[in-house]
């Protein structure tokens, strides 16, 4: 077994130098004391890439006063890079969330990938705990890899492993993972979750990501049974699932007896949860995402947000107009997983208006600039607190008609006007 010594952070991202690509871990894994150490050599470093998906800490090297040192690329904008994405300091590049592992190996080799892993166990197998995802590929296609060794980061199991070997430098930290705790599910968010509820039947296998419309379908999921999962997010309300019996993935035709995830992001609850827990595996997004995996379920459902959606079925998923917000993520490829899965069931869920209710989210056309995410041909089952629009195999006029019916009630007489000025209803 290799020898694991270690070296403090400064040491270990000493050697990056100017112009090179940097990865940062994902999610709760991000290697917070890396970060601020590469960080802190922002007067004497230029041009430094650095690539990551949505991370929970800091990031710093996003401040105007590294301008010039670091350059952020984002494949998924969080809420502490969005800033700087939207005033053109960082980049952003649109790109289905199974693809990017590829890019290290085939578009945008790397230089460094800065991780944060679980202790080695006797073999000196590390393993990259609640962040599989896209780091599983930055691990093995990066030059070096610095990793921080923290004993709270869960040891996980499927394909996260690590041998010390593959480690260029080590840092020994100990600090409590960084926590998502989930927002109080309101009356629209709590309507949703019945609506689409309603559509999932006992022994589906379950894909859902973050937020409070996710979370309100899963408490609505607690007297199904039989419940499988093959999910990008694995989150608090899928351990409640699981505690409750409503989820066993003894159905599963793929991998059954088994829940597959690509991370994992919640509460210590959570993080204890799967620590070596032999039910819960967890894969790259090349894996996970991949919509033919995700077809091989059968009776696939996959639940999936939108922040704007228009009357032909169109989903805007990832930018407000022309200004980015998020990102692509897994949403097409679950989409195109459960269409093409036996019983499968894609579903758009969304509220029916923003801001207060002054503006609606089904519109006649998406704002100007604004990404399709997910295109018409591909949309099946559209909720909101007012019903379900099954879109599928619908001609434009029937799409539109139904898609009125589940908008917000004090904008369907606009909606429907609208609608006959562009031609998407008979006049």
């Amino acid at each position: 077994m290799a020898e694991l010594s270690f070296v403090s952070a400064r040491q270990a991202v000493a050697g990056i130098r100017s112009g090179e690509r940097v990865f940062i871990g994902s999610g709760a894994a991000e290697p917070s004391r890396l970060v601020a150490a590469m960080t802190a050599r922002h007067a004497e470093l230029r041009d430094v890439n650095v690539l990551h998906i949505l991370t929970l800490g800091e990031a710093p090297y996003v401040a105007p006063e590294c301008a010039g040192s670091f350059r952020h690329t984002a494949f998924f904008i969080g809420p502490n890079v969005r800033a700087a994405v939207q005033e053109g300091r960082a980049d952003f590049v649109p790109i289905f969330l199974g693809e990017i592992p590829a890019l290290f190996e085939r578009r945008l080799p790397l230089d460094w990938a800065l991780v944060q892993l679980s202790p080695p166990d006797k073999h000196g197998y590390c393993t990259v705990g609640v962040a599989a995802d896209v780091v599983m590929g930055a691990i093995h296609n990066a030059r070096h890899v610095v990793a921080e060794i923290n004993p709270n980061m869960p040891r996980t199991w499927g394909n996260t492993i690590v041998h010390v070997s593959r480690l260029h430098a080590a840092v020994q930290v100990d600090y409590p993972l960084p926590e998502l705790k989930s927002e109080p599910i309101d009356d629209v968010s709590a309507a949703i979750g019945r609506n689409v509820a309603g559509l999932i039947d006992d022994g589906d296998c379950l894909q859902l990501g973050i937020g409070t419309i996710p979370n309100a379908v899963l408490r609505e999921l607690r007297n199904h049974r039989r419940l499988g999962v093959h999910t990008e997010m694995l989150s608090d309300g899928m351990v409640e699932l699981v505690e409750c019996g409503a989820v066993d993935c003894s159905l599963k035709n793929y991998h059954p007896g088994k829940l597959i995830c690509s991370f994992v992001m919640g509460t210590r609850r959570l993080y204890d949860f799967v620590d070596d827990n032999p039910f819960i595996e967890s894969y790259g997004n090349e894996f996970v995402n991949d919509p033919f995996n995700v077809a091989k379920n059968d009776h696939m459902v996959a639940v999936n947000s939108a922040l704007q959606l228009d009357l032909t079925g169109q989903v805007n998923a990832d930018s407000v107009g022309v200004m980015p917000y998020s990102g692509i993520g897994g949403q097409v490829d679950f989409i195109r997983g459960a269409a093409r899965s036996r019983g499968g069931k894609p579903v758009i869920a969304l509220p029916s208006t923003a801001k207060g209710g002054t503006i609606s989210r089904i519109v006649p056309t998406l704002l100007e600039g604004a990404g399709v995410v997910t295109s018409r041909g591909d949309v099946h089952y559209v909720v909101t607190e007012h019903g379900v629009a099954d879109l599928y195999a619908k001609g434009i006029h029937e799409r539109a008609k139904a898609l009125i019916s589940i908008a917000h009630p004090s904008f369907r007489e606009e909606l429907s006007r609208k609608a006959r000025e562009l031609r998407l209803i008979p006049a």
